[in-house]
C-alpha cells in the first residue's frame, strides 16, 4: 500500500507528561473504565465525508485544503486511490470505525445507473481494506441534499420522480452498508423542511417521508441487514426549517407515523446548538424514550448562526456527554463519530491527525471525569435524594396511574408543601469543577 502521510507515524498513548502533538495523553486504548476499555466505550468513527472531500471553503472564499493525493476528477480511479488515503489516516490515528455518504465515496455521474456502478467500484475497493485492517462501518447514509434535483427536498419533494430517485438512492446505500456490514445507517433530512411554510403543504410532505422511512424498514428486513436505523436531528440550515429539528421532534414524528420501534436517534452537537439546546439535553431526551443510539461529535461556535463543525475541545462539553452515555449503559449500537472539520487555515494534510488526537483526548478525558463523578457517587446521590418524596406512598400511587384529581386535592388540603429544598446548582457547579 502506498504511503500517503510518510511524516506522520502511527500515533500512540504517551500520557500526561508527553510533549508529542501527535501522541495521546489521556487516550490510551486498552486502559479500563468501568469495567471496559476506553475503546469500547468510545467507539471513534472517523467522518469520510471531512477527511478526504472536504476542500474547506466558505461563502466568502474556495477551499484551501491541500489533498496532494487528489486528482480533482470525478473519475472511479481517483475514488478508489482516496479510500486507501482514508485507511492509512485511520491505521495511523488508530480509528477503528468510520462512516459515510455515497456520494462521499463514489462520484455522482451521468445517470443513476453510472453512478451505481462507481458506487459498487469503491464498495468493492473499501470491502477489500476492511478485511486487511479489521477496520469497521459504523454506518451509512445517502447524500440527498447536494445535488441540484433535491433543492426542494428528497424525500418530501413536492415532485413524484425526485420522489422516487432518493428511494432508488436510499436502497442503493442501504445495499452498500448492509454489504460492507454497517452497524447502522442514517437517514439525515438535510432538505427535509421548508423556506417559506407559504408554498409548503406540510402534512403530506411529512406523510410522504414517513413512506420513504417505512419503505426503508421494509427493504431492511427483505435482504436481511442487521444495523440500526439511526434519524439525524438538525433545526436549521440548509433549509429554514428542518422537520427533524430535534430530538422531541424526532421521537414524535416517529411515534406518530408507528417508525419508534425501528429507529434511534444519532445526536450531534452542532446541531443541538442551532436548536437552541445544549447537547447533554438533546441526548437526556433521546435517552429517555430509549432511543439513544450514536453521537456525531463536533462542538459548534454559539456566536454564529451555522453549522460549523469544528472539533470537540471542551472537556466540560465531553465529560457530560459520556456521563450520559455512561448513565444508559454506553454504546449499544453506535458511536462517537468525528463529524468536524479543521478550520479554513489548517489546511496541511497533518492538520488532520492533530485535529482527531485533540478530538480523541477531550473525549477520553470526559470519559474519565465521568467514571470519577459517578464512582464518588455525591452527584448521584444528591439527584437520588432531591426526588425522594417520590418514592414514598403517595409518589408511587401518583407514578403507578393509583390517583386522581380528587385524592391530591384531599392531600393537598393537609399538606401544604412549605419551604422547599435548594436545588444547590452552584454547588453542583463546583463539585463538576473538582472534577474537571
Amino acid at each position: 500500500m502506498s504511503e500517503y502521510f510518510s511524516d506522520v507515524s502511527k500515533i500512540l498513548f504517551e500520557g500526561e507528561d508527553s510533549k508529542n502533538s501527535l501522541a495521546f495523553r489521556h487516550y490510551d486504548p486498552e486502559q479500563e473504565v468501568e469495567g471496559k476499555k476506553m475503546k469500547d466505550h468510545l467507539r471513534f468513527g472517523a467522518a469520510y465525508w471531512h477527511c478526504m472531500r472536504n476542500p474547506l471553503a466558505d461563502p466568502f472564499g474556495p477551499g484551501t485544503a491541500l489533498m496532494p493525493w487528489d486528482d480533482g476528477t470525478d473519475s472511479v480511479e481517483n475514488a478508489v486511490k482516496r479510500t486507501h488515503v482514508f485507511f492509512e489516516f485511520m491505521e495511523k490515528i488508530d480509528i477503528d470505525y468510520y462512516c459515510f455518504h455515497d456520494r462521499d465515496i463514489a462520484p455522482e455521474l451521468a445517470s443513476l445507473s453510472e453512478s451505481n456502478k462507481a458506487l459498487d467500484a469503491v464498495v468493492d475497493e473499501l470491502e477489500k481494506l476492511q478485511g486487511e485492517t479489521g477496520k469497521k462501518l459504523l454506518w451509512g447514509t445517502a447524500c440527498l441534499f447536494a445535488h441540484p434535483r433535491y433543492a426542494m427536498g428528497a424525500g418530501t419533494s413536492p415532485y413524484v420522480d425526485v420522489f422516487a430517485y432518493s428511494a432508488a438512492q436510499v436502497k442503493k446505500a442501504i445495499e452498500a452498508t448492509h454489504r460492507l456490514g454497517g452497524e447502522g445507517y442514517t437517514f439525515w433530512g438535510g432538505r427535509e423542511g421548508y423556506g417559506s411554510i407559504i408554498n409548503t403543504n406540510m402534512k403530506r410532505e411529512l406523510d410522504h417521508l414517513a413512506r420513504l422511512l417505512h419503505m426503508a424498514v421494509d427493504y431492511k428486513k427483505e435482504i436481511g441487514f442487521e444495523g440500526q436505523f439511526y434519524i439525524e436531528p438538525k433545526p436549521k440550515e440548509p433549509t429554514k426549517h428542518q422537520y427533524d429539528s430535534d430530538s422531541a421532534a424526532c421521537l414524535n414524528f416517529l411515534r406518530e407515523y408507528d417508525l419508534l420501534d425501528h429507529f434511534k436517534l444519532n445526536i450531534e452537537t452542532n446541531h443541538a446548538i442551532l436548536a437552541g439546546h445544549t447537547v447533554e439535553h438533546e441526548l437526556q431526551v433521546a435517552a429517555a424514550a430509549g432511543a439513544l443510539g450514536s453521537v456525531d461529535a463536533n462542538a459548534g461556535d454559539e456566536l454564529l448562526g451555522w453549522d460549523t463543525d469544528q472539533f470537540p475541545t471542551n472537556v466540560y462539553d465531553t465529560t457530560k456527554v459520556m456521563l450520559v452515555l455512561l448513565e444508559m449503559g454506553g454504546f449499544t449500537t453506535g458511536g462517537l463519530n468525528f463529524d468536524s472539520k479543521r478550520r479554513r487555515e489548517s489546511h496541511e494534510p497533518i492538520d488532520l491527525f492533530h485535529a482527531h488526537v485533540g478530538g480523541m483526548d477531550a473525549f477520553a478525558r470526559g470519559l474519565k471525569n465521568a467514571a470519577a463523578i459517578r464512582a464518588d457517587g455525591r452527584y448521584e446521590n444528591f439527584l437520588k435524594d432531591r426526588y425522594s418524596s417520590w418514592d414514598g406512598e403517595l409518589g408511587s400511587k401518583i407514578e403507578n396511574g393509583n390517583t386522581s384529581l380528587a385524592d391530591l386535592e384531599a392531600h393537598a388540603l393537609s399538606n401544604e408543601p412549605g419551604i422547599l429544598p435548594s436545588g444547590r446548582q452552584e454547588m453542583l457547579e463546583n463539585l463538576f469543577n473538582n472534577f474537571i
